[in-house]
This record gives C-alpha cells, structure tokens and sequence, in this order.
C-alpha cells in the first residue's frame, strides 16, 4: 500500500511577483532601501525551543535589524534626518535629538520592545570602540533604536538579544538584495493576524520627476485580520470567515516602525514631511493607528553630508524645492504599501511560546484577487505625459533633481507660478 505523498508548501514570493496594483512608479533594481547608495542592511535572526513560556528560557523568536548608512561611516558623515509620529505608543530611541538637530549619527536598529535598553547599550560600545573620541573629543551619541512588541510568539522578557547579536547585525550589513519577512527584529512579528516581519521596497523616479531614488523598510507588527487590504482589495474581510476558528492575538495591538532612505537633497523640514506620508501607506494595508498602537518612522536624506569635522563656519547644501515633492510623497506611499505586503508574502507560518500559531498570509488567495481585478486595470485609459521642457541650469552646472520644472501649482501664499505677467521676461 503507498503513502500517500505530500506536497511541500509553495514558495514564498514578494508581493510584486503576486501582480498585484502597487502604484505607478517603478523599483529600484534590488527593490529595497539599499537600493539608495551607500545604505545596508544585516539581520541577526534567533529562533530556539518550543512549547510552554518559561521567561528567561524561550521559546526565542526574536533577533535585531541593522540599517547602516553612509557605508557604514555615519558617525564622521553625518546626513541631515528626520521623522513623524502617527500613534506614540511604542518607542524609536535617540529620535528626539534627530528631530531636535534634523541630524543622523548613528545607524538604525530594529528589535523587540524589552530589548531596546541592550541593543542600545550595544550599539554605543561598537561606535565608542570605533570612535574613541566619543565623550571628549566629540559628543556623546545616542543610538537610534526602534522596537515592536513579539510577545504573542516570544519570551520577549527573557530579554535574548545580546550585544553579540548587534554586533553580528550591523557587521554583516550590506548592499543588495534584503532578507524580509521572520528574519532580524521582525522574526516575532505579526501584522493583521498573519505572520510578517521585515519589508522593504524602493521607488526610482522618472528623470521628468528628479531621477531621485527612494527606499522604505518596514519592521511590520499591527492590525486586525478583517481590516487587512492587499492591493486596495477587501481580502482581509474575506478570509476572516475561513481563519475565524483559529486563535490570535488579543491582548497587544502590535505597531510599525518605517525607515525611509532618499538621494533626493531633502532639508529635515522636508524629511519630516515625508515620514507624514508613509502614514498613508501605512493605511492602505489597514492600519487606523489603534490606540495601543506605535507608528513611528524615521527618515534621512544621503544627498549632503555634515561632516562631523571643519574649521569651516557656514555649510553649503542643496534642497529640493518644496514645490518638487509631490512625486516622492506619492512614491513614499507606494513603497511603505509594498513594503508591508512584503514582510507578510515572505513569512512563513510560524509557531512561538504556549504553541501560540500565526498562520501565513495564503498567497493563492492572494493571486486570486489579483486576478479577478486584473482585466479592469487592463483596460483602465492612461493619459500620457505631455513632453517636459528643458530643465533649470544652475549657476554651478546642471542639478538633475531640477530638470523638471514647478508645475502649475500654488504656494502656501497661493501666489500662483509663475509669478511674473505674461510677456514679461527675466532680468
């Protein structure tokens, strides 16, 4: 008599191999915030034991998520940085002295929310020791760490990051593609009732738009199953009926930290102004920021460096004008949607403390609505793009975040462009 044979599950694949409608620019070549040059990213992934919680012993389903800019020389090329708060209730440590500064100076770690204290600690001794002038010569540092609550799959109090997995983390950061999904600080981590964790996706700007490249990575940790939105598609509210059974969470509503990495020559006020719209993708994959709920997000631009060392008085930078972002708010939302359904189609089942299940997000269900809405978007009329006129010069050569020129929009004062009657020429 012959065993019946079992099919092994499906491979995971990223949201975008699913066709799903993720916006209308196009990825950058790893689709990831590496992507944006001089950016990298390491994971130190700790997963041991199974069965009951005994604090202090595991089961572990935790680890730590290194994003390191300027090549890993963040310390001595600072770049200008900044961030938003959609809902407080979670923690990004040191981002009060990049929003107070508009500076970042240290690299960006991930984790669980009782391992901030260690991973923070951590991260201070691998820069003191790489920068002995830290506390003399220079100023002290306060890393940048933010954390989600992996308690529903984690001994999270068992506190298992140690300073060896920071360490690990940060030196095995590099460019190119990035592990996503139950890996690094996002190995515990649910979102809308299916197993998630680390996300990233990156947009590359038109050069009619900037040619600006763009990256988002996502430690993803919230929602409720029926709020879930994949592609803009109510599917949450369908497999609610079929998932209805099966235990979950109830007792912590999870959270989201973004980090959002640009080459455009953003100011911090600017910088800030783009975190504000990773909300909005934010909520397209159904967040509503619930009360218990943190959505924080941190930004930087890697266009002008600060350095750390000058006997100079004044820097000199360059800026986008405001009237020019429109483009990278619409390209933020898209990468932070893609992003999260990364860190979901990537993730596996997984089962944590107490045999506590998540269930990974069905990706057959998934192709499925994609496909039922696929004929509609191919048949949906595009308008071309008129053809753009020659970009501005500036007095030192050509800037190519300036080739296009200001649309026909409004200023705060609602002074309309141009500003000048018509007819009348530039002195």
């Amino acid at each position: 008599m012959s065993s019946a044979t079992v099919e092994p599950p499906a491979p995971r694949v990223r949201a975008r191999a699913l066709d799903l409608p993720l916006g209308r620019y196009r990825p950058g070549r790893f689709n990831a915030i590496t992507d944006v040059d001089g950016v990298l990213v390491g994971h130190t992934t700790l997963i041991a034991g199974d069965g009951p919680l005994r604090p202090g012993k595991g089961p572990v389903r935790t680890g730590v998520t290194a994003i390191v800019p300027s090549g890993g020389n963040i310390f001595m090329e600072r770049l200008h940085g900044g961030g938003f708060v959609l809902n407080g209730a979670g923690e990004v440590s040191g981002m009060t002295q990049v929003m107070e500064w508009g500076l970042l100076e240290t690299p960006i770690l991930l984790t669980n929310t009782m391992s901030v204290g260690v991973v923070s600690d951590a991260m201070a001794r691998l820069m003191v020791e790489q920068h002995p002038g830290i506390g003399d010569e220079h100023d002290v540092i306060i890393p940048v760490v933010g954390e989600c609550d992996d308690s529903w799959l984690n001994d999270i109090t068992g506190r298992h990051v140690r300073e060896e997995h920071v360490r690990s983390a940060v030196a095995s950061a590099t460019d190119g593609p990035v592990a996503e999904g139950s890996v690094g600080g996002g190995t515990g981590m649910v979102t809308c009732d299916f197993k998630a964790g680390i996300g990233t996706s990156s947009r590359k700007l038109p050069e009619s738009h900037g040619g600006c490249t763009l990256g988002v990575l996502v430690m993803s940790n919230f929602g409720k199953m029926h709020n879930l939105r994949v592609g803009g598609l109510p599917l949450g509210e369908v497999l609610e009926e079929h998932y209805r059974e099966v235990p979950r969470r109830t007792a912590s509503y999870g959270s989201i930290i973004a980090v959002v990495a640009t080459d455009a020559p953003l100011l911090p006020n600017q910088i800030n102004r783009l975190c504000r719209r990773v909300a909005l993708g934010i909520g397209r994959v159904g967040s509503y920021a619930a009360h218990g709920s943190g959505e924080i997000v941190v930004g930087f631009s890697t266009s002008n460096i600060i350095p750390r060392r000058t006997r100079k008085m004044v820097a000199k930078v360059k800026f986008l004008l405001d009237q020019r972002l429109d483009p990278l708010y619409e390209a933020v939302m898209e990468a932070t949607e893609e992003a999260i359904l990364n860190s979901m189609c990537m993730a596996g089942p997984m089962t944590g403390i107490n045999g506590n299940h998540c269930p990974a997000l069905p990706l057959d269900e998934v192709r499925r609505f994609a496909e039922a809405v696929r004929p509609a978007l191919r048949h949906r009329k595009r308008t071309p793009s008129p053809p753009e006129p020659p970009g501005d010069q500036d007095r030192e050569g050509k800037v190519t975040v300036a080739d296009a020129i200001p649309t026909s929009v409004r200023s705060a004062e609602g002074i309309p462009f141009p500003t000048r009657p018509p007819g009348e020429s530039e002195t």
